[in-house]
């Protein structure tokens, strides 16, 4: 590790008094925050920019690199996790930190290395979901030191259950480990549209987070029809290269009115779905900024004026949660069936208290406990395909638990509720599934 310690990383040489320091790590950043990695993982720190491209390898996968003689792969850690990445020419050198694991060894990619930082183990915190922009399963604990906040990466939980995809290469996705089940030496043309979907799917994944289930899978399979027409049917056009066309080949998959005030189509949905009970509540999870929160509590208020109307309304991002409440409108942007529940204030118009009384915004991650039970509607358009697949599972049964008999959810327009038990209804372009009551 002297390589590390003495050429190339600069010893952190701050110790706080009377701490025990019995853990090291080498520090850096990705997008705009501190991470560390366990100094015992870490092999070298590089900069280079001559990395040998490898075909058909995951999208974070930036090539194959020559250290020293030994030939190892390159994962741009900011493409894995779709955090951005700040363009570079072609000739401008990368940060890389080289991991020493268990069974080999590789190169990952991070805006910047920091020095080496030595803290007391019991120092270190368990997570949090506010930590980080990387899903929790892959941090070990954060730890403060000289103000800033580290977070720790556990390489080995990263990289150990895909050792393959980085050692530069990807199995083909219908291939057996125990031989090919196809003898002809051509592919089928069946089974090259099954490869080049596969590579899709796994590109979504990486670059925007969107997993394929059997919540959207018949939408993916249209949209890739359609892209083929689009882009020809050349396999390296129909990949996924980068970001920007991932979110193109997405782009139509948003339901109407995403990230907007919904308007009198969804009310009258709702009019057209819903019976009164003595209260209505409404589960509103993923809900961001709270539009569609406040546009429920209004179609609430306006089909049931004498029932007492609860709108919960959850959300993972405490800034879009902390600011939904006190949100400010232009008249012109709230639709009609809206704008009776407005009250003009300085700059604008907010909704009126009877309709603010009626929401609570909370910050909560929907795939830990949830405490809402009993709720009449769960609105949650879009948002369980860009969670994973075991999560979006774990969600389905959370929503069947919580909504009651004859309840209605909402999904998005280009999603469905896979398994039995739901009555699926439409009114207009509006898709809403029954919770049935046998």
């Amino acid at each position: 590790m002297s390589a590390v310690e003495g050429s190339v990383i600069k010893r952190d040489a701050v110790q706080e008094k009377g701490d025990k320091i019995d853990f090291k790590m080498v520090t850096f950043s990705l997008a705009g925050k501190d991470y560390g990695i366990d100094i015992m993982k870490v092999k070298d720190i590089a900069k280079d920019s001559d990395f040998t491209y490898v075909p058909n390898t995951a999208p974070y996968v930036r090539g194959v690199y020559n250290l020293r003689g030994e030939i190892i792969s390159i994962i741009d850690l900011r493409i894995m996790f779709n955090l951005p990445v700040e363009k570079k020419s072609d000739d401008e050198v990368e940060n890389i930190i080289i991991l020493r694991l268990e069974d080999y060894i590789l190169g990952v990619i991070v805006d910047s290395t920091d020095k080496i930082v030595g803290v007391s183990s019991e120092s270190i915190q368990p997570t949090h979901p506010l930590f980080g922009d990387i899903n929790v399963q892959y941090i070990s604990g954060v730890v403060e030191h000289d103000n800033r906040l580290y977070i720790i990466l556990d390489v080995e939980k990263i990289f150990g259950q895909t050792a393959g995809e980085q050692q530069g290469y990807v199995e083909p996705p219908c291939s057996s480990k125990e031989g090919p089940s196809v003898q002809n030496d051509a592919p089928s043309a069946v089974h090259e549209d099954e490869q080049e979907l596969t590579f899709i799917t796994e590109t979504l994944s990486t670059f925007m987070h969107f997993f394929v289930s059997e919540i959207n899978s018949d939408w993916v399979k249209t949209r890739f029809a359609e892209w083929k027409t689009i882009r020809g049917k050349d396999a390296a056009d129909l990949q996924l290269k980068t970001p920007e066309e991932a979110e193109e080949f997405l782009s139509p998959f948003y339901s109407q009115n995403s990230g907007e005030l919904l308007g009198e189509d969804y009310y009258n949905a709702l009019k057209a779905f819903l019976s009164p009970d003595s209260v209505i509540r409404v589960w509103n999870p993923g809900c961001g900024k709270g539009l569609e929160s406040y546009s429920l509590a209004c179609f609430m208020k306006a089909l049931f004026p004498d029932k007492q109307v609860k709108v919960w309304a959850s959300d993972n991002d405490l800034l879009r949660i902390s600011s939904a409440p006190s949100l400010v409108f232009g008249n012109e942007f709230v639709p009609p069936v809206l704008q009776p529940f407005l009250v003009e204030v300085q700059n604008g118009y907010q909704f009126k208290p009877e309709i603010k009384d009626a929401i609570l915004f909370e910050y909560h991650d929907i795939l830990h406990e949830n405490p809402y039970s009993n709720v009449d509607v769960v609105f949650t358009r879009d948002v369980l395909s860009f969670l994973r697949v075991e999560d979006q599972q774990k969600m389905i049964i959370d929503v069947k638990e919580n909504l009651k008999k004859g309840g209605l959810l909402f999904l998005g327009k280009h999603e469905k509720m896979p398994g039995i038990g739901w009555e699926r209804l439409e009114e207009g372009h509006i898709v809403a599934f029954r919770k049935e009551t046998e």
